[in-house]
């Protein structure tokens, strides 16, 4: 079937080339997406709660292989930022979770707060066992712990490559999975203000506020897999 479709698009006179990963169109680049992952190094990146510290400082926990950023299950490699910090922004990425696996994006990361540095993107295998007696604010897509993702929203299965998007312009937010938005919201509302009063992050009265910071990969010690990590600035609101 492939060989047929090749010979198809031939015929056609339509391009075959398939796009490179970790790399940026000429579209791309006019519109001011960087890559915060280069696919063979963890150049930017920096141990949290290490501010002097760069990317040869990231602990063995976290591994490049063929073009992707892989977190090693079992093997504690610590939480990794970003070196710059953002305010507005819309950051891109695909990400892979093995069964059972748990893991998270997080940003406007402060290391003011280390208990709760960030707002979490959440990541998990949403089918598994382990996890069924989870509540929706803990599920993909879900700004954790505080507010529950789209109840339709498509998420494939562990193993398989999923896309998110987070955009924060000004006090709005919002979550994409695959394609769809499945979350949105306004820091420091009522909304945001009743679902951190109801979680783990009550005793921090400035949790789901807007600030600057830095994005996150987290480390929960199960494995997941990174690539086409991207950003670009936007103007504020």
């Amino acid at each position: 079937m492939k060989k047929t479709s090749l010979i198809l698009a031939a015929v056609l006179g339509l391009s075959v080339a398939t796009r490179a990963e970790n790399t940026l169109t000429a579209d791309e680049q006019s519109a001011g997406w960087t890559l915060l992952f280069d696919g063979t190094s963890l150049k930017g990146w920096r141990p949290y709660g290490k501010p002097t510290a760069g990317a040869d400082a990231i602990a063995s926990g976290w591994k490049i292989q063929d073009g992707v950023l892989k977190k090693l299950p079992g093997v504690k490699g610590g939480d990794i930022i970003t070196e710059k910090k953002y305010t507005d922004f819309e950051l891109a990425w695909e990400w892979r979770l093995e069964k059972n696996a748990n893991n998270g994006v997080k940003y406007m990361v402060t290391e003011a707060r280390p208990q709760a540095p960030g707002y979490e993107y959440q990541m998990l295998d949403d089918q598994s066992d382990k996890w069924k007696k989870l509540h929706a604010k803990a599920l993909t897509a879900s700004f954790y712990e505080v507010l529950p993702p789209a109840a339709d929203k498509p998420l494939k299965p562990a193993g398989e490559w999923n896309a998110s998007r987070i955009i924060v312009q000004g006090q709005h937010v919002e979550h994409w999975l695959n394609g769809k938005k499945v979350l949105d919201y306004e820091l420091g509302s009522d909304a945001v203000k009743a679902g951190v009063a109801e979680s783990k992050f009550k005793k921090y009265p400035d949790f789901g506020t807007k600030l600057t910071g830095h994005i996150m990969l987290t480390d929960h010690n199960d494995e997941a897999w990174y690539r086409n990590l991207k950003l670009r600035e936007l103007p504020a609101k």
